[in-house]
């Protein structure tokens, strides 16, 4: 059976837990559960996890920034995100989000990335459709 969840932790050092996980097109739905392992707050080093096409990541994480922390650095109506999380830090630990696998295509080019303004150049990894 396949796992149709992952875990990934988040810190003050700016990094993700994994480089990259697996979604398995046989799930459904995939559940996406964001930690916080820092002591800083969301204002000064908060992060979310966003999914979408590697070639899209850029243009959202730019567009973010304009959208505020209110919004979590996220225009969210953006067609070109397929799912997102709240933008989290040491007030709240932990985040999830659960989307239809429907939206991906196995080999698809995807990548999941954090739009906390400048953090994408270090949090960011592959998705792995199947």
């Amino acid at each position: 059976m396949a796992e149709c969840s992952v875990t990934v932790d988040s810190t003050d050092q700016m990094s993700y837990s994994v480089r990259e996980f697996m979604i398995d097109k046989s799930c459904k739905e995939f559940t996406i559960r964001l930690t916080f392992s820092g002591n800083l707050p969301k204002n000064v080093m908060g992060h979310n996890l966003v999914i979408s096409k590697t070639a899209d990541m850029q243009a959202i994480a730019t567009e973010g920034m304009s959208q505020g922390l209110e919004k979590d650095y996220l225009r969210k109506d953006n067609a070109a995100i397929i799912a997102y999380t709240a933008m989290i830090g040491a007030e709240e630990k932990e985040t999830s989000i659960t989307f239809e696998t429907s939206k991906l295509e196995a080999g698809g080019d995807y990548s999941f990335f954090c739009t906390f303004p400048g953090h994408i150049t270090m949090m960011k990894g592959k998705v792995i459709v199947k």
